[in-house]
């Protein structure tokens, strides 16, 4: 190769590894530095009949829940849902979030609650609160979003989701309580 050509190869060589690493936070950026976004996420039958909230489920249940759901890969420091306590929001999202690998928190009142998908908090609604909140990830995730009326459909159908959504609420109402003493 002639020599300019090497050159200018070694000139652009940093600034190309520059560019590919601005990317990627270092691992220890803070939660607010790194990247909020989600990309899709394929749901694959044999992990998701290992995860806690699905255990239960029939093979053609966890088939209907795979066309009836969106699966997300997340950061660490995602905003996964919000609730900016304006009691329209919950109303428009009453879609359900699953922790199906990884963690989040529910920040809320300034206090940080965080959940792994073995725990109580292994699923989210924003229409379970009225208080402001914010689902972060708090590490590389995946995430399971069913809109309220598949989920309404999935329980119609006798998928036995209850010891876990009764876990929840029960998780869900301690918290909010707390976090509503926490911050008066």
């Amino acid at each position: 190769m002639p020599r300019p050509i090497l050159n200018a190869i070694a000139a652009l060589l940093p600034l190309l590894a520059t560019a590919c690493d601005a990317g990627q936070p270092p691992p220890d950026a803070s939660l607010s530095t790194r990247s909020t976004t989600m990309e899709p996420s394929v749901t694959y039958l044999h992990l998701l009949k290992h995860t806690p909230f699905f255990t239960n489920l029939t093979t053609g249940q966890l088939r209907w829940v795979i066309g009836h759901s969106h699966e997300w890969e997340a950061r660490a420091g995602t905003v996964v849902a919000e609730r900016d306590g304006n009691a329209a929001s919950g109303a428009q999202d009453r879609a359900i979030w699953i922790l199906l690998d990884g963690g989040w928190q529910i920040e809320a009142a300034g206090h940080t609650y965080p959940a792994d998908h073995a725990s109580a908090g292994k699923w989210f609604s924003a229409a379970m609160t009225d208080r402001p909140c914010r689902l972060v990830t708090t590490e590389h995730s995946y995430v399971m979003k069913i809109e309220r009326a598949d989920f309404d459909a999935m329980l119609a159908q006798g998928f036995v989701f209850g010891p876990h959504i009764d876990a929840g609420r029960r998780y869900y109402g301690e918290l909010f309580a707390a976090a509503v003493s926490l911050a008066q």
